[in-house]
């Protein structure tokens, strides 16, 4: 598997079945008094710092200025960072981070067991570590903190307002909070239009997704992105009475008789789609019946990062065609 959230499943799912989906709250940032520098811009960046914040570790960190140097462990965050403008000042990152293309060229630091040694040695101001690396590398993550460095793990976001808190929370602790409210707008404004649109859908459509091939078929339950942006496109989830990410087993599915079968591995298994339009006994599936089975991106629909609105215009288009076929 070499896309991220095929590595990240098959590693780190059952950590996901374990994360709690409560809304995360930042702590305020503290008042400085602006230091005389002449420009309104230079007397703002002065004032957003020093930072304290609380992670979802309920670990606490201050940030004295700007971090100059981060370091990414996770391509959703990098693609915030990106986002932000801040990509000069990201150091390195994941095996896994592929977008944009000025990641290739920076330091990787490993995955979910990542390099702690190589880390320090870049002597980043900022760590961006993330909720669902937990379960391995917690223990790595201390090794950081003692060497110094500051590390903010972030919460795993269930849904868009938790990505909008994402995106606020790195904002403030890279003093790009207004970058970062201008990207929340404008992914709110692009969510917006979509849902306006599949308002018009007159008869919804039953939807299974498919985030891992046979014979270990997980999906994408209740308290997940996937199931969010179903709704938020007028679709059925039919996995939607189970939580979060659950392995299905084809009798079942084939019960539950989806009108849309989404897969999202096709990057590293191009055939996805054909596989399970030839899978044994789904035969009377309306999906495959009617041919309605179709891959989509799964870095834009499952990373919880700025290109998430891209991924929920994907899937509305896979879906409803004849909504979206403008």
């Amino acid at each position: 598997m070499k896309k991220i959230w095929q590595l990240w499943i098959a590693a780190a799912l059952v950590a996901f079945l374990l994360t709690a989906c409560g809304q995360e709250e930042t702590a305020p940032v503290k008042e400085t008094t602006p230091v005389e520098t002449g420009t309104p811009e230079a007397e703002e960046e002065v004032a957003a710092f020093p930072v304290t914040m609380t992670d979802m570790t309920d670990n606490e960190i201050t940030l004295e200025e700007a971090p100059k140097a981060i370091v990414s462990m996770i391509p959703s965050n990098t693609e915030i960072l990106f986002g932000l403008d801040l990509g000069e000042k990201v150091v390195a990152v994941s095996d896994y981070d592929n977008y944009p293309k000025e990641t290739e060229t920076l330091e990787k630091i490993g995955g979910q067991e990542f390099n702690v040694e190589k880390i320090i040695s870049l002597n980043p101001d900022l760590v961006l570590a993330h909720e669902s690396g937990l379960g391995m590398g917690e223990a790595g993550l201390q090794q950081l903190r003692d060497a110094g460095l500051k590390v903010f793990v972030v919460k795993t976001a269930a849904n868009f307002e938790e990505v909008y808190e994402t995106m606020i929370t790195i904002g403030q602790a890279t003093g790009a909070t207004a970058e970062a409210e201008e990207m929340v707008q404008t992914m709110k404004d692009e969510v917006a239009a979509i849902q306006e649109k599949a308002s018009s859908v007159e008869t919804k459509k039953s939807v299974f997704i498919e985030v891992s091939p046979a014979p270990d078929i997980y999906t994408a339950g209740n308290n997940t992105f996937m199931n969010e942006m179903l709704k938020l496109i007028n679709a059925d989830n039919i996995a939607a009475d189970q939580e979060g990410w659950i392995k299905m087993d084809p009798e079942e599915i084939v019960k539950r008789n989806p009108d849309v079968i989404l897969t999202t591995y096709g990057s590293y298994m191009p055939d996805a789609a054909d596989q399970v339009l030839a899978r044994e006994g789904f035969g009377a599936v309306t999906a495959v019946e009617n041919k309605e089975v179709f891959n989509v991106n799964e870095d834009t629909t499952s990373r919880s990062g700025p290109r998430l609105s891209q991924g929920l215009l994907e899937m509305a288009k896979a879906i409803y065609p004849e909504v979206f076929s403008e």
